[in-house]
């Protein structure tokens, strides 16, 4: 069983390095659960190139039911590590059962 969405996501926060720490993050709900105790996974894709910077993507406590998600900018203006801020783009996914 696999399940696919879209949603329009941006960051306006700083990047997130705290691991566990996902008061940032957008809170993704699949349209149907997965049946209980299924091993669910999750493959997001940014779909668009909206911002001048490389987007990143982080997902965190998938469940039958759905994700959370959040947008860490990668590179920004030459650095290792960006202010974390970007503009809205398109990201797609993927949910499955392994």
């Amino acid at each position: 069983m696999s399940q696919t969405g879209k949603l329009q996501l941006n960051s306006g926060s700083a990047t997130e390095v705290n691991g566990g720490v996902t008061t940032t993050f957008t809170q993704v709900t699949f349209p149907t659960p997965f049946p209980s105790g299924a091993d669910v996974i999750v493959v997001p894709f940014v779909q668009t190139f909206n911002g001048p910077d490389t987007p990143g993507l982080r997902i965190a406590d998938v469940t039958r039911t759905g994700f959370k998600i959040r947008m860490n900018e990668l590179v920004g203006s030459g650095r290792a590590l960006s202010d974390g801020q970007h503009t809205t783009e398109t990201i797609g996914w993927i949910a499955s059962t392994v």
